[in-house]
């Protein structure tokens, strides 16, 4: 059986990378499909009203998903260095076996992610390779998921409540 995973990183607070682990991935693409308004391109909670905020959080958490947060703080020496970190951690808590990681697109960084995933891999002894890829957001509406759980979560109050029931862990990195 397939774990498809997908991840998104906010630097609001630290720097923190959110993984959602989605069991059936058609279903929850329809439901993030339906979130996006006429004239948007994806669904992104910095644009959207509080009002709006509420709903999208509310729809994502009646999807069957879960989210694992990587915080890496503020106690790495660059923000390279903590991503670095998130992927690696990341890397450790995937269970062997088939996994497709979505990972959302910065160009400045697909270099980086893919020496530091083959890094991750084989230190971590893994047997089956990786499946990963770089995606724009607006090409994959699931990269809403993570882009949502990461921002309620550094967001805190209201916010990180709304979204606590689709988080299954945080992890200090």
């Amino acid at each position: 059986m397939t774990t498809w995973v997908y991840l998104d990183e906010t630097k609001r607070s630290g720097y923190v990378i959110a993984a959602a682990s989605v069991t059936d991935p058609v279903a929850a693409r329809r439901a993030v499909r339906s979130l996006i308004l006429p004239g948007q391109r994806r669904v992104h909670m910095v644009r959207e009203r509080q009002a709006r905020k509420r709903q999208i959080i509310d729809a994502v958490c009646a999807l069957a998903v879960t989210t694992t947060i990587y915080d890496a703080g503020h106690h790495h020496p660059s923000e390279l260095a903590a991503r670095a970190a998130c992927l690696r951690a990341l890397l450790a808590d995937l269970k062997e076996g088939d996994t497709s990681l979505t990972i959302e697109q910065d160009d400045g960084l697909v270099r980086h992610d893919n020496r530091w995933l083959i890094e991750a891999t084989r230190a971590a002894g893994q047997r089956d390779p990786l499946r990963y890829e770089h995606q724009r957001a607006s090409a994959e509406p699931l990269l809403a998921i993570p882009d949502i759980a990461a921002w309620a979560w550094t967001k805190g109050g209201e916010w990180r409540r709304r979204v606590e029931p689709i988080i299954a862990a945080v992890r200090t990195v």
